[in-house]
């Protein structure tokens, strides 16, 4: 059966906010509150993505026009990730061997490989 707790706003962070859901020893019957529980659980977790992804996209845009972050125990910054998409490496190996011959598929691969430009990809890294 599940314990009921009082329910307080998102906005601030509390550990008086968990509600327990205990599972029994023996098979019972699902309550109802049980479940009310799970979608109140799962809308509040939808609140706080939203939250988080707002507070990610203000720093992100800050530091993005040059803002600098204050001295102290955090850091935040833009991480520039450049990767070749490799993802096809394995399939186009195996074509290139039955097309060009056994063996031929890796050296095919690293040509379409070096003459692929970069994807830059930014993200924010918070530390």
């Amino acid at each position: 059966m599940a314990t009921h707790s009082v329910l307080h706003g998102v906005n601030t962070p509390s550990f008086t906010n968990v509600i327990p859901i205990k599972s029994p020893s023996s098979p019972q019957t699902i309550t109802q509150l049980e479940i009310s529980l799970i979608l109140e659980l799962r809308r509040r977790a939808d609140q706080l993505q939203q939250q988080v992804d707002e507070a990610e996209q203000s720093v992100r845009g800050r530091l993005e026009s040059g803002v600098g972050v204050e001295p102290g125990q955090h850091a935040a910054f833009l991480k520039e990730n450049l990767r070749r998409n490799v993802a096809w490496r394995e399939i186009s190996e195996r074509l290139a061997n039955r097309l060009y011959g056994r063996g031929t598929g890796h050296g095919y691969c690293d040509r379409v490989l070096h003459s692929t430009k970069p994807t830059c990809t930014v993200s924010l890294a918070i530390l």
